[in-house]
């Protein structure tokens, strides 16, 4: 799939913007500043109803303005004419809405799937250097590509995991033995919270498993180097505490053959409905050090995901080049799972070039050349390499303007924007 046609009102800083996009490569040019960032989260939104700059919505609509509305056209593929309308309306202080083909859908999230994206972006190092946090979120974005429905579970297990962790709060400090009013209470909480965690488990499992080999391939693509690398899954819940260079496979079949309570069978073949049956079991367990912390501290919610360069964790470790590139990686192995699903993803790399050497801009290049569709952003032209050259617009002054292949972009960038 591929985008053809993007139009915002008062998104960001763009009280309206307009631009026709086609299969191939787009790049966006113009000085820091001026908005380039923004179309493309706006790309970014229509995929995925979040943004990876912002925790909320709020900011996305432009200050002074009441909502802000994002409009694209999807086509199926270069052999498919099939076209999808996308529309989603942000909303300051009610809910968003969307709707497809001009018909209103009963949830924003509802439009999840219509259009693919995996986006790259600076704050990607965070994926390497930042906190579980960071990477459970990468993990998650993409167990929600890969299958939209699982939306609607992340959203239940926030809401649960919230709920819970209320009435632990609630009972916070104290000792001994609770009351059959709390325990049973909390049982309730307990069987819905493992319910929604052991599906969200399975999916990040099976994700995890997929991906390793990409990741790698990836890495050895990219960067000068001959070091491996490698992602494991760490969950106190699964008894899972990899080290350097642990494999998830090797790592969940040792920790299954450890385990006597298990059933038959790895850890990564196992149910949804046998995942939440370890985390009930892990909840009751710590019943009493939960109550007395007054948090939950079981589930999906604590887990993360273990990067590691060879024998080494590439956090504290890599260098800055290394962690570009293990960054890269993770979202080039994204891409490749995606399109190994059958999907064509809008591929989205903000920003990128200016942070790589010409070593690495140029093996980038060649791993990109045969995507359906990319869209890059740059603040000097001559940074993005020749072999990805195609459609280009200037981003100066709240103006668009498409930039024909014989125009200097010097002069383009001072004239009058034309209708794109």
């Amino acid at each position: 799939m591929f985008l053809t046609h993007l139009s915002l009102a008062d998104f960001r800083s763009w009280p309206f913007a307009e631009l026709e996009f086609g299969p191939g490569v787009t790049t966006l040019t113009g000085r820091n500043g001026q908005g380039k960032t923004n179309l493309v989260e706006a790309v970014e939104y229509m995929a995925t109803l979040g943004s990876h700059r912002v925790a909320s919505d709020a900011p996305l609509i432009r200050f002074g303005s009441p909502r802000a509305l994002v409009r694209a056209r999807v086509q199926a593929g270069l052999d498919d004419a099939r076209t999808l309308a996308l529309e989603v309306e942000i909303n300051a202080g009610k809910a968003n809405r969307a709707s497809l083909n001009r018909g209103p859908l009963k949830r924003p999230r509802d439009l999840l799937g219509a259009l693919r994206v995996v986006l790259f972006a600076p704050d990607d190092l965070a994926l390497v250097k930042g906190d579980p946090s960071d990477r459970r979120r990468f993990l998650d974005d993409l167990v929600t590509q890969r299958w939209p429905r699982l939306a609607g579970v992340r959203a239940d297990y926030d809401r649960v995991l919230r709920q819970r962790s209320a009435l632990l709060k609630s009972l916070g400090g104290r000792r001994g033995p609770v009351g059959p009013d709390v325990a049973a209470t909390l049982e309730v909480w307990d069987e819905s919270l493992a319910g929604f965690g052991g599906e969200l488990l399975h999916a990040r499992l099976q994700t995890l498993r997929d991906l390793a080999e990409p990741v790698a391939q990836a890495y050895l693509a990219i960067a000068p180097s001959n070091n491996v690398a490698a992602l494991a899954y760490k969950s106190s819940s699964l008894g899972l505490d990899p080290r350097p260079g642990d494999t998830l496979d090797g790592l969940a079949a040792a920790r299954q053959a450890d385990d006597e309570a298990s059933a038959d069978g790895s850890l990564l073949d196992a149910s949804p409905a046998e995942l939440a049956a370890l985390l009930r079991a892990r909840m009751e367990q710590r019943h009493r050090e939960e109550i007395a912390r007054g948090v939950t501290l079981v589930g999906p919610h604590r887990d993360d995901l273990v990067l590691s360069l060879g024998e080494l964790p590439a956090k504290g470790y890599a260098s800055h080049g290394e962690s570009w590139s293990f960054a890269l990686a993770l979202r080039l192995a994204a891409y490749a799972l995606l399109r190994a699903d059958g999907v064509e993803p809008v591929l989205i790399l903000d920003d990128v070039f200016a942070e790589l050497d010409e070593v690495r801009r140029s093996r980038l290049a060649e791993r990109i050349a045969e995507a359906e569709q990319v869209l890059i952003t740059a603040a000097v032209a001559t940074d993005v390499p020749a072999a990805l050259a195609g459609r280009r617009y200037v981003i100066a002054e709240g103006q668009v303007r498409r930039v024909a292949e014989a125009d200097d972009a010097t002069d383009v960038t001072a004239g009058e924007p034309d209708d794109a």
